[in-house]
């Protein structure tokens, strides 16, 4: 039996279709169960990450944990863990590249999260698996306000190439994971996750454009812009270590890996074909 959490998310939504799709044993974990759009098949079951007391019903008989951390802070990970290592054997982390770098640099606060969290993982007992993707596709979703009022997308360094990854990847490698035997060779992995391909932000929004059958045009914003535009989510602190990732990035992309194929026997989705399965988003 799986436990998977971020059920309603973007990646989570997806493990759950997909674990739905092969038949899989598993549970989807909601605060709310009647509210919770999930499809019809789903057992969905109540807790609260930020209450480990909440989760033993959801965790009774389960095997693996598909974890999605909402939060970014560790607070209630520790209690979580715990209650997760009275029931499972093993837990599938959805991380991200650099978070088990140990530095004394500059880090931005989410890498800095996602390192306690997996040490946190490391650390419990549990046979852990992380999955480090790189850019989410989903994240340009965040241009399609300005796509749909004026058909643009402003930001930083249109040349700015990375290689971006569909959700549902990310899912296939999650599902691969959590389904395969225990001589897999999962256990203690760390699997850097990416599309097939460099992607320009530039040549992202031409793809949008021809998804929604209308040019997109990039119109690239200043650094002193980008960074005012941060400062309304990110303290200054990590505003400065996310523009210096960014930059060294322009300099040093990325590099594709072919870890998606590897796991699933599928190659990733293009950004064209993310652009064209999210079309409704930016029209």
């Amino acid at each position: 039996m799986i436990l998977v959490t971020g059920a309603t998310g973007k990646v989570g939504g997806q493990v759950v279709s997909q674990l739905l799709g092969r038949g899989a044993a598993f549970r989807a974990l909601t605060r709310d169960p009647g509210a919770a759009r999930l499809p019809a098949g789903v057992e969905a079951v109540a807790g609260d990450l930020s209450d480990p007391g909440s989760l033993n019903a959801a965790l009774d008989g389960v095997d693996a944990v598909f974890l999605v951390w909402p939060f970014l802070t560790t607070e209630a990970a520790p209690g979580v863990l715990e209650r997760v290592g009275k029931h499972a054997r093993r837990i599938v982390y959805l991380s991200m590249p650099g978070a088990q770098e140990r530095t004394d640099g500059p880090t931005d606060p989410i890498t800095a999260f996602h390192g306690g969290m997996e040490r946190l993982i490391e650390r419990s007992g549990l046979e852990w698996t992380f999955l480090h993707p790189v850019g989410f596709a989903s994240n340009t979703l965040g241009w399609a306000e300005q796509v749909r009022a004026d058909s643009v997308v402003r930001d930083l360094n249109g040349a700015l190439a990375r290689p971006l990854i569909h959700e549902r990847d990310i899912a296939a490698a999650a599902v691969r994971v959590l389904t395969d035997g225990p001589d897999a060779g999962h256990a203690g992995a760390a699997y850097v996750l990416t599309g097939p391909a460099l992607v320009t932000q530039a040549e992202q929004a031409h793809a949008i454009g021809e998804a929604i059958g209308r040019p997109v045009r990039f119109e690239e914003m200043t650094v002193a812009e980008k960074r005012q535009q941060m400062l309304t989510w990110l303290p200054p602190s990590g505003v400065d270590a996310v523009l210096t990732a960014w930059a060294g990035m322009a300099g040093s992309p990325e590099p594709v890996t072919s870890t998606v194929e590897e796991l699933t026997g599928t190659a990733p989705r293009t950004f064209r074909e993310w652009a064209a399965d999210h079309a409704a988003d930016f029209r």
